[in-house]
């Protein structure tokens, strides 16, 4: 198969990425500061790719086939805001750069479906439903302005080289841990933002399996070259993380949405994957109803 290597390897998303490529026989480099990558990982390295010169030196060192660029401060106002966008914005410049210059093949950047601006202070309603990638962005925090900047950087690499490159946006992502009651990344469990609609409605009820995830990040980063150089997909799970239709619930936490969520019934999510099922051939597997290891 090939050299991946997996920047954030010991994320929440990384870790599964990791499993899967290497369970397909890939050779999987990880890269994280923090300890935690998956042992089925032949390698692993603490570097700093913030650092331009430690970005470079990993590159060259494992000269990988792909990248797979997970890294950066995952959580909005976690850090303060000019840290957030500093090294959210370095890590994916430091990363696209060092892949072009260094004849990657392939690179696969993370994004964020909070690009799209839900949740601002000042309100916030889609421009329809359900969301798909052509929806206008309108970022309004450092972490979501930090990933408009990320997918804007690999398009201008993407132009600028050969590396074939894509972004992904995957939805709230939940590892296997936190169907068994393990705090999410919000410090809230699933089973708490299923019994609470505010706490899940702000993010529009969207999340996916870290495996299901995984899996499409691994079947796009075998597509890449088949595909057109810049494409961004969502990466969602195939109904909401709510226990009642949209329809009747985001209204409630998005006002003015009650036209538009109209049509989301039954177990319909927000954001559509339409994009990534025709072009990739995926669809996520994995359900909070099929997942969630509590009774709901």
């Amino acid at each position: 198969m090939s050299r991946v290597l997996v920047t954030g390897s010991a994320g929440r998303l990384g870790r599964s990425v990791v499993r899967t490529l290497a369970t397909a026989g890939h050779e999987v480099i990880g890269v994280d500061r923090a300890p935690g990558t998956p042992g089925e990982a032949a390698a692993t390295l603490p570097a700093d790719l913030t650092d331009t010169g430690e970005a470079f030196e990993t590159i060259a060192r494992f000269r990988p086939e792909t990248v797979i660029h997970l890294a950066a401060i995952a959580t909005p106002f976690s850090r303060p805001e000019s840290v957030i966008f500093k090294v959210n914005t370095q890590l994916a410049f430091n990363v696209c750069e060092a892949s072009v210059a260094l004849g990657v093949a392939g690179v696969v950047v993370a994004s964020s479906p909070t690009v799209l601006g839900y949740g601002a202070p000042g309100g916030w309603a889609p421009a329809y439903l359900p969301i798909d990638e052509e929806h206008p962005v309108r970022p309004w925090n450092a972490y979501n302005l930090s990933k408009v900047a990320a997918e804007q950087t690999m398009k201008a690499f993407a132009v600028a080289g050969t590396t074939r490159m894509a972004a992904v946006r995957p939805c709230f992502v939940i590892p296997p841990e936190e169907w068994a009651g393990a705090p999410t990344q919000s410090g809230h469990t699933v089973k708490e933002r299923l019994d609470r609609p505010d706490l899940a409605g702000v993010s529009l009820f969207n999340y996916i399996d870290s495996r299901d995830a995984a899996d499409m990040i691994a079947v796009l980063s075998q597509a890449l070259p088949e595909l057109p150089n810049g494409e961004v997909f969502f990466a969602g799970a195939a109904d909401a993380l709510a226990r009642k239709p949209l329809a009747e619930l985001l209204p409630q936490v998005v006002p003015g949405t009650e036209q538009l969520a109209a049509g989301l019934t039954g177990t319909s999510p927000a954001f559509s994957t339409t994009k990534a099922e025709r072009l990739l051939g995926w669809q996520p597997k994995r359900s909070w109803r099929t997942e969630l290891k509590e009774v709901p």
